[in-house]
């Protein structure tokens, strides 16, 4: 059985960075297209980034305008999420996701989650 384990959050002030990571169980990584999504308190889940088993990212401009990258690395079974220039309203829990449909942002084409990781941005 797959699981997805989310850590690198934290307590970070505005315009500081964090690395968040997502170490994957299971041979069958490879075969995913993986994503970040971020839920704040009181508001809906959106889509961050997504990146497909070759490397090839998609970005949600509407959430990080441009301030976030995606990367993986297949031989460790980990997803990343690097976020840079962070602001207050970045402030989510942070969840990673698997699917075998290729790289999206919407959540719905996902059916492997992660249990999520606190970011919190002080101003």
């Amino acid at each position: 059985q797959v699981q997805l384990v989310e850590s690198g959050g934290g307590l970070v002030q505005t315009g500081g960075s964090l690395r968040l990571s997502c170490a994957a169980s299971g041979r069958t990584f490879s075969n995913f297209a993986m994503g970040w999504f971020r839920q704040a308190p009181g508001k809906e889940r959106e889509s961050v980034a997504s990146i497909n088993w070759n490397g090839g990212t998609l970005f949600n401009p509407d959430s990080v305008k441009g301030r976030f990258t995606i990367s993986r690395d297949n031989a460790k079974n980990t997803v990343y999420l690097q976020m840079n220039s962070l602001k207050p309203e970045d402030t989510a829990v942070y969840y990673c996701a698997g699917t075998h449909r290729g790289a999206s942002l919407r959540p719905y084409d996902y059916d492997l989650w992660g249990q999520g990781t606190q970011v919190t941005v002080s101003s």
